[in-house]
């Protein structure tokens, strides 16, 4: 297992460029958001971005990876299969897999988040769901990428959705993204967190490493659905999950991909801590791993 981290984090963390991050933070490997057009990050720099659908740009992401010793763990989708566009979204998904593959980057980010997710039902969910992955998966047979489905906002955290979707499916290219904070951010108790990403943990395929600082009385108790998350998300280190344990579930799981480092409470920070923050968390992810 290595330490890796999101590009917009280091970008947060208040560094000029993913280059520079990587360097301060002591880390080789960085998540990649990839956006509809294709483009991402460079790595060196911020504006100039590169349209990875094309020789050229795909070319300049490798030179420019190699002159920083780095590389993708993973590129970062925020697709939606709820979209009137469902084509178009599978679409990006296909063509982004099939990048990945090119520049060897091993998992794609698929977002659980999906427009009227709130108003179906738990099995017409899952159809949805499964039915564009099916796509996915068909047209990206033979390819060396998993796809990780983030526990991410409402149905993304539901336990049972997460189960469905993967024995309907029933591929092996396919398992999660598994955010080691979200299920707390979801309002599920500490205990239960634990349960969980046990559960889960050998379907993962990648994971984002985030933390919430909770008062005591409130750690235990079943939540709201975000209840307080601005107020409370903290460092690493400094929230109630603790992550030499999540390390340990998911070593015992088998899991030896990248440990993605995902701290968004720099938000609460003003913008010249930032930079320090994100290097006492690549601290104790050293300490840890």
């Amino acid at each position: 297992m290595y330490a890796s981290v999101r590009d917009d984090i280091v970008f947060l963390g208040g560094f000029s460029s993913i280059a520079e991050g990587l360097n301060e933070l002591g880390f080789n490997a960085v998540e990649l958001i990839i956006e509809k057009d294709y483009t991402v990050s460079p790595i060196f720099g911020r504006n100039d971005r590169l349209n990875v659908s094309s020789d050229a740009g795909l070319a300049e992401l490798k030179n420019q990876l190699a002159k920083a010793s780095a590389k993708v763990s993973a590129f970062l989708m925020g697709n939606n299969f709820g979209s009137d566009d469902l084509d178009g979204e599978i679409e990006w998904a296909v063509k982004t897999i099939q990048v990945a593959a090119r520049l060897g980057v091993p998992a794609v980010r698929i977002d659980a988040a999906m427009q009227g997710e709130s108003e179906l039902p738990l099995e017409k969910r899952v159809e949805i769901f499964a039915g564009a992955m099916a796509r996915i998966l068909e047209a990206t047979d033979g390819l060396d990428v998993d796809m990780g489905i983030e526990n991410h906002s409402f149905q993304g955290n539901q336990p049972e959705f997460l189960d469905m979707l993967m024995e309907k499916v029933g591929s092996p290219r396919l398992g999660l993204t598994l955010d080691t904070g979200n299920f707390y951010w979801a309002g599920f108790p500490l205990d239960k967190v634990y349960e969980i990403l046990e559960h889960l943990a050998p379907k993962a395929k990648h994971t984002h490493v985030k933390n919430i600082n909770y008062p005591a009385e409130f750690r235990n108790v079943q939540r709201e659905l975000g209840w307080e998350y601005q107020k409370y998300m903290s460092p690493i280190k400094e929230g109630d999950i603790d992550h030499a344990r999540v390390l340990s579930i998911l070593k015992k799981a088998g899991y030896d991909r990248d440990f993605c480092l995902e701290d968004e409470s720099l938000w609460r920070f003003p913008k010249e801590e930032r930079g320090a923050i994100l290097k006492r968390d690549a601290d104790y992810f050293r300490e840890i791993l």
